[in-house]
């Protein structure tokens, strides 16, 4: 029977949910799986609760998110592959002695289409004793749009992903500041569904769970460059040049994950970044949240 897994938007951070399409190893495991694009993220558990998808990838955090808002439904993650945060900070002059301190004195473009690299930003300046009420920033604009007005001097700090970073650095137009995947585990994206789905098509998702094991493995021991030329068809319109350097990047950061477990210290840091935040008003076991037998039992080789 096949799967129905929708992408929330096309994305390079994205890459180890492309590869099992891209590598063949889906079919590699016997399992049909047909992907499509999200109508909309605020309606995910109800395409899910119909059974008009099977599957979604995309972050815990909305997971956490629908549970805080109604407990009856019942999300449940069981494979990540982005364990790290993927969004940095980019300036608009060199600054290598960066502390999140500097941000007080500047204007920030901040991510608008979702809500999660905020939550991780704020929950940083917490940390350091800084209100993030008192940074100075843009939360309207796209990120196209703030790399945009970066360009233009209308902001000094545009938060944003690959593979617009690259195309920054490379132009001279932006400068690396922070890069959020330097806090260490901070769960990002899983595949979920509700659990009567995990319960009535275990087998698939199982066999599913080995291809992106597959994938990772792939990913892990291929360059920036020849994991670029596998996806291109899903990144038409990147160079092949920058989204293997935008790859490279992600890989050395350790965005990507070796394994599809996911783990608990980085489901706790996410957890934590969306409390301090107010997207969610409690916290959530990891054990309502998620389930890892397909996962372990991928890594362990059992059937």
């Amino acid at each position: 029977m096949p799967i129905t897994v929708y992408e929330s938007f096309r994305a390079v951070f994205y890459t180890p949910f492309y590869l099992p399409h891209a590598l063949g190893a889906y079919a590699a495991e016997g399992v049909d799986v047909r992907l499509g694009t999200s109508p909309d993220l605020d309606q995910v558990a109800a395409h899910l609760g119909a059974g008009q998808a099977d599957v979604y990838w995309g972050g815990p955090m909305r997971i956490l998110m629908n549970r805080d808002r109604d407990a009856a439904l019942d999300l449940v993650g069981f494979c990540e592959a982005v364990t790290r945060d993927p969004f940095f900070l980019v300036g608009n002059r060199p600054n290598p002695d960066f502390t999140l301190a500097d941000l007080t004195g500047v204007t920030v473009g901040t991510v608008s289409e979702v809500p999660t690299p905020w939550m991780c930003l704020q929950d940083d300046l917490r940390r350091t004793g800084i209100d993030p009420a008192g940074i100075s920033r843009v939360t309207g604009a796209t990120m196209a749009e703030n790399a945009a007005a970066l360009r233009a001097g209308s902001v000094d700090v545009a938060q944003i992903f690959q593979p617009a970073v690259e195309e920054l650095v490379r132009s001279g137009a932006g400068h690396i500041w922070y890069a959020a995947a330097s806090r260490g585990p901070c769960t990002y994206t899983t595949l979920y569904t509700v659990r009567r789905t995990l319960e009535a098509k275990a087998d698939e998702l199982h066999r599913m769970t080995r291809a992106m094991y597959r994938a990772q493995q792939w990913l892990h021991s291929h360059t920036g460059a020849e994991v670029a030329a596998t996806l291109a068809d899903f990144f038409p319109d990147t160079p092949a040049e920058i989204l293997a350097a935008a790859i490279d990047r992600y890989k050395a950061l350790e965005i990507w994950g070796r394994n599809p477990i996911l783990p608990r210290e980085g489901f706790e840091r996410l957890s934590a970044a969306l409390l301090s935040g107010g997207l969610i008003a409690e916290a959530i076991p990891y054990d309502a949240c998620i389930d890892m037998r397909f996962a372990e039992a991928a890594v362990t080789g059992e059937s």
